[in-house]
């Protein structure tokens, strides 16, 4: 017994080793050696693989699995949004809804404006989805508005990440209500009072002390991509730019408002939740673009389809990057990360709310995945939660939600986006994404302590 024993403690050991080695080398590969992001993935995710104790041929097989399942979910989204995004850039319509919103807020105000904004796009959707959809907004608005770069998207990256960590439908939330069996009203209730100051602290006023600090240049292809000049001989109208935007939005609130409200078999309630898939939802939301933004206002046929194709070209980097990203965290699973952080929380002796939220950090970190983070760590901590009354479940599973996004870093595949996206170095990226999250993640911890002290 004690010989096994010794034996889980070295192997746990080495396997948090490599973890840390892993990442170390990916960074120093990047930053030092200037290798493109996904190469530097590709030989970190060997060094914690092979150091672990997995066979380099397994090691090749969850790397491949990982990057393939990735790119399954996120990669035709990010496609799709790209598309939309270009076509809402050359039709004017980006630029109308610019106009729109610099009529609504100028300057100290236009930040909050934007959280505002993305909070409302980011309130259904994945992060990746709605990340997709702002970004032309967040481009246009910036040079619109002669602000810096960073004090129009930091606000927005803000507004989604926050709801992504801590309001249900998002699936990490949704996942930490259903294990820990805490009630859904009163989690999102709780989460959105949660969010609001996150969402401030980690946007406008992050974003304008960052924005003071680092200054940061709009890339060369995505910036060109987006920011072009409209092409449509016609500028569509306000009403129909906004429809088209909130299209996937209104798609994917009524596929979770069916799975609540409606019949499980029910042909209102199936036929809804075919209409809110990611993939349904920004696939109708481009045709519709196509024929109301496109063809309608006045662009050649050939004019629309040219703008489709080279809206695909600048994402091809981020594409592999965010693969490889999905590499590395499968090799760290079949390493066995996840019982490795496993076996140490549940013999830790500490409150519940931090015990929640360091689990999922430490998972977090570990893996790159919010979902996996907050899976596990309410799959341990469901059988001491046995007994709480229904507020203290939620803000459980709301700690784990905002222990889910703590210092996103290269093995996450928002942080690559987002440096793909903006043009960053990686030490930017860190600036602009790592320390954001963690804003959000600190003040999700702070907030359900607090709660925890007066409502319970």
């Amino acid at each position: 017994m004690e010989l096994s024993t010794a034996a889980w403690m070295v192997h746990d050991t080495r396997l948090m080793f490599c973890v840390l080695l892993a990442i170390a080398s990916i960074i120093v590969l990047i930053s030092a050696t200037k290798l493109p992001p996904f190469l530097s993935i590709l030989i970190g995710t060997f060094i914690a693989g092979v150091g672990a104790g997995l066979p380099p041929e397994e090691v090749a097989k969850a790397f491949s699995k990982g990057a393939g399942a990735i790119l399954g979910e996120a990669g035709i989204i990010i496609a799709l949004g790209s598309m939309l995004g270009a076509l809402m850039a050359e039709s004017g319509a980006a630029d109308r809804i610019a106009t729109t919103l610099l009529g609504l807020g100028k300057g100290k105000s236009l930040p909050w404006v934007m959280a505002l904004v993305a909070m409302v796009i980011g309130l259904p959707l994945f992060f990746e989805v709605g990340l997709v959809m702002m970004v032309p907004i967040i481009f246009v608005m910036a040079k619109r508005s002669n602000q810096p770069l960073l004090k129009i998207a930091i606000p927005a990256l803000a507004g989604m990440t926050t709801l992504h960590a801590l309001m249900p439908p998002h699936p990490g939330p949704l996942i930490a209500v259903g294990a820990l069996h805490a009630d859904l009203g009163l989690t999102m209730l709780l989460g959105f009072c949660i969010a609001v100051p996150a969402v401030i602290l980690a946007g406008p006023i992050y974003g304008n002390w960052l924005s003071k600090r680092l200054h940061v240049d709009e890339p060369a292809d995505i910036g060109a991509l987006f920011s072009a000049p409209p092409k449509a001989p016609r500028q569509p109208s306000f009403a129909v730019s906004l429809l088209i935007i909130l299209l996937p939005v209104i798609l994917m609130l009524g596929s979770t408002l069916a799975k609540v409200a409606l019949p499980a078999e029910s042909t209102l309630g199936l036929t809804l939740k075919f209409l809110g898939e990611p993939l349904i939802a920004l696939g109708l939301a481009v045709i519709a673009a196509v024929i109301c933004l496109g063809w309608a206002a006045g662009m050649p046929r050939t004019e629309v389809g040219n703008t489709l194709r080279k809206a695909l070209a600048p994402i091809a980097v981020l594409l592999l990057t965010i693969g490889a990203g999905g590499g590395l965290k499968q090799t760290l699973l079949d390493a066995g990360v996840s019982q490795t952080i496993s076996k140490v929380a549940e013999g830790a002796h500490m409150p519940y709310l931090l015990l929640a939220w360091l689990i999922a950090v430490a998972l977090r970190q570990a893996t790159g995945s919010a979902t996996v983070a907050t899976t596990t760590t309410a799959g341990i901590l469901a059988p001491m939660m046995a007994g709480l009354a229904a507020t203290q479940s939620s803000l459980v599973a709301l700690a784990i939600g905002a222990g889910s996004v703590f210092f996103c870093h290269v093995n996450d595949a928002g942080f690559w986006m987002v440096r793909e996206y903006f043009g960053l170095q990686l030490k930017q990226t860190i600036w602009v994404w790592s320390v954001l999250q963690t804003i959000v993640s600190v003040v999700g911890l702070v907030g359900t302590l607090l709660m925890w002290h007066f409502l319970t």
